[in-house]
């Protein structure tokens, strides 16, 4: 009996442990701030903002470093009494995420103001975004893509699909109602496979004709409707290099926000030796083809600015450490050396 006790007890402890966890308090206070509109409008008095221009995200540059600023909701009042805007302004941000203290944080697209002169206001510059995930920190990146993708999905979702009647986002911005209809729309990200091929001793590379000069990296799709992560993969490889999957397993995940916003699945795929001649569809594909471990390793220590070399000719690169793709190529580098 002492012993059903105590492990009754063990059981409760490490509830009320996990209940009380600083993770489980600020994802509680983050749901209450996107269900409760009254809370989450007192949340914006006293949280910070992220400052975005027609998507393209504020950032400050301190050295060689690039910093995001937090702007206070002081200073985001200031900014609009400058250009003689209501502090209504501010309900047109949404929630992005909270410190371990509960300190809110928002993103708001200032696309509407004189860009020149927020720059000149913050000490800083709107900078695309693409430039800007490979600039700054990694816990700083993800975030600021969170934000835009959110940010892009209010401005393409401001009418309702059915009715074509205006929608209402809540003050979070975690969804949009047409009162029209009665339906509400919630953000959605769209599934995409990532996939770094092998046949053993070699990985697969390719690259498309939008790509920067001389980069590679895994092959990619999206899902199609009613399929699953597996069933994408095998169609994907054969569709774009004309392979047939023997086994796949999976890596990791990412959210992505180009085009839009997607969650990148991430997954090894492997193919048989003696069926792994490439047949490349030229209309997805500009080039494809196979890597060694050494080609792979010294690729992966180039940027796009030292790929070129005196005769004009490219070296071949990868994506940065921020993209999935280059975790997939180290995965696959170290299994090559254990």
């Amino acid at each position: 009996m002492a012993a059903i006790y105590q492990a009754v007890h063990r059981r409760a402890s490490s509830l009320t442990c996990r209940l009380h966890s600083t993770y489980v308090r600020k994802m509680r206070y983050l749901n209450k701030l996107k269900e409760d509109d009254s809370l989450c409008r007192q949340a914006q008095a006293s949280g910070t903002f992220y400052l975005f221009h027609n998507l393209s995200p504020f950032l400050q540059q301190v050295g060689k470093k690039y910093l995001v600023p937090q702007i206070s909701a002081a200073e985001m009042k200031k900014i609009l009494e400058k250009f003689k805007e209501t502090e209504q302004w501010i309900e047109k941000s949404v929630l992005i995420g909270c410190s371990d203290e509960h300190v809110p944080h928002f993103a708001l697209d200032l696309g509407a103001l004189e860009k020149s002169v927020i720059e000149s206001e913050l000490k800083g510059s709107f900078t695309d975004l693409r430039k800007a995930l490979f600039v700054v920190d990694g816990s700083d990146s993800s975030l600021l893509a969170s934000a835009q993708s959110l940010l892009r999905w209010h401005d393409s979702h401001q009418y309702c699909s059915k009715t074509g009647q205006p929608t209402q986002k809540n003050i979070a911005g975690s969804k949009r109602v047409c009162h029209a209809s009665g339906i509400t729309y919630y953000p959605q990200m769209s599934p995409v496979v990532i996939i770094l091929v092998s046949d053993g001793s070699r990985c697969l590379l390719a690259r498309q004709p939008s790509f920067p000069q001389g980069m590679y990296t895994a092959l990619s799709g999206f899902c199609d409707m009613g399929e699953n992560v597996e069933e994408t993969i095998r169609r994907e490889v054969a569709e774009e290099v004309g392979l047939e999957v023997a086994s796949l397993w999976y890596s990791a995940s990412q959210h992505w926000p180009f085009p839009s916003s997607c969650l990148m699945i991430a997954c090894h795929a492997l193919v048989r030796t003696q069926q792994a001649e490439i047949s490349m569809n030229s209309l997805e594909l500009e080039e494809a083809r196979w890597f060694g471990l050494e080609e792979v390793v010294e690729g992966l220590k180039r940027g796009p600015k030292s790929s070129k070399q005196d005769d004009g000719s490219l070296l071949p690169w990868f994506p940065p450490k921020q993209a999935i793709a280059h975790q997939l190529i180290c995965e696959w580098v170290q299994r090559q050396t254990s």
